[in-house]
């Protein structure tokens, strides 16, 4: 299969939707990573979603759908704060998980009888969106367990001929995934942090909590469970505090004939010596570039000796998830 990048045209939508109808994936931006999308109502575009990436068969997808999308088409809102987090947060980085209706593939929800709904804010998403008109299943355009894409180039690494058509709409700003946010109940409950944080949500609703891990095989979000973000060199992490010990771990790996990278922020980036993949000062900033420098970085580096983010903002919640989950055990000095 041939596998073409295209920007968002007229033209460029047009084909994606034929392909849309006609049960084939379509690679799409959003404000926080790219997708790979299916038609959400078809068993076979779904299958095909799971297979190009290698995704386990239990790990549930979200649906994409426009602005405009009547969202009780596909699922049950039990409870008025919903309505008040699509009014603040939508289109935007924030994914809601609602009882389903049953209208989409069962593959979808992996057996639940939910299902993850999210509206995004990138005007190139929602022009593909508007014009398919129709929900879209979409995780991240990467390999299982892969580091997530920002740019089209990213995809094209991963999925080159497995998929037919990749819509080029820039590098995406948001950097990590959405908030995901069970709303079933009284309380709203986050699976996955996110740029829409806890306080966010608190401002709005009253009241959220964090949801407990996953127990058994059944989760009820996108990585809740499975490891993720792992860039294809080795990636270790080090607290703020072991500043020295990061310092050793890299003269280390030098003297060992490997080229290694920190990846910080600007501020820790201050204590340290040599090759760095920086990751700016702001919480927005380091989240929006995380993925992209671990991506930058397998290119150039045998091992990422990454440094925790703590800046003070709740976002540092969600880009610690994706950081934690990306990166091995450092083994001491002699074991490595």
């Amino acid at each position: 299969m041939n596998t073409t990048v295209s920007k968002i045209t007229n033209n460029s939508l047009e084909i994606a939707k034929k392909l849309i109808e006609n049960e084939e994936l379509v690679a799409f931006p959003t404000e926080t990573v790219y997708g790979l999308g299916g038609l959400a109502t078809s068993d076979n575009a779904v299958q095909k979603i799971f297979t190009a990436k290698g995704r386990p068969s239990d790990n549930p997808l979200i649906v994409h759908v426009h602005s405009g999308y009547d969202l009780t088409k596909l699922v049950s809102v039990e409870h008025p704060y919903v309505y008040d987090l699509l009014k603040a947060f939508t289109p935007g980085p924030l994914t809601l998980v609602l009882k389903s209706k049953g209208v989409v593939s069962k593959y979808v929800s992996c057996g639940l009888d939910t299902l993850a709904i999210r509206i995004p804010s990138h005007e190139g998403c929602q022009k593909f969106l508007k014009t398919v008109n129709l929900p879209i299943a979409a995780p991240s355009a990467n390999v299982s367990k892969h580091t997530s894409p920002v740019t089209s180039e990213h995809v094209y690494a991963d999925l080159n001929g497995k998929l037919s058509l990749i819509l080029d709409g820039g590098k995406c700003i948001g950097g990590i995934e959405s908030t995901v946010l069970d709303v079933t109940s009284e309380t709203p409950l986050i699976l996955r942090s996110g740029l829409i944080t806890r306080d966010m949500i608190i401002s709005v609703v009253g009241k959220c909590e964090y949801a407990d891990k996953p127990v058994g095989d059944k989760v009820r979000s996108p990585g809740m469970k499975y490891t993720h973000y792992t860039p294809k060199c080795d990636t270790v992490l080090f607290s703020r505090s072991e500043l020295d010990l990061a310092q050793k771990a890299y003269d280390n790996y030098l003297s060992l004939g490997k080229t290694p990278y920190f990846m910080c922020d600007n501020i820790v980036s201050q204590k340290l010596n040599g090759n760095k993949l920086l990751l700016g000062t702001t919480a927005e900033e380091i989240a929006s570039n995380l993925y992209y420098k671990l991506l930058e970085g397998e290119k150039v580096a045998d091992v990422i000796i990454a440094v925790k983010i703590q800046t003070g903002s709740e976002i540092d919640v969600g880009v610690m998830n994706r950081l934690e989950k990306a990166c091995k055990p450092y083994k001491k000095e002699g074991e490595l």
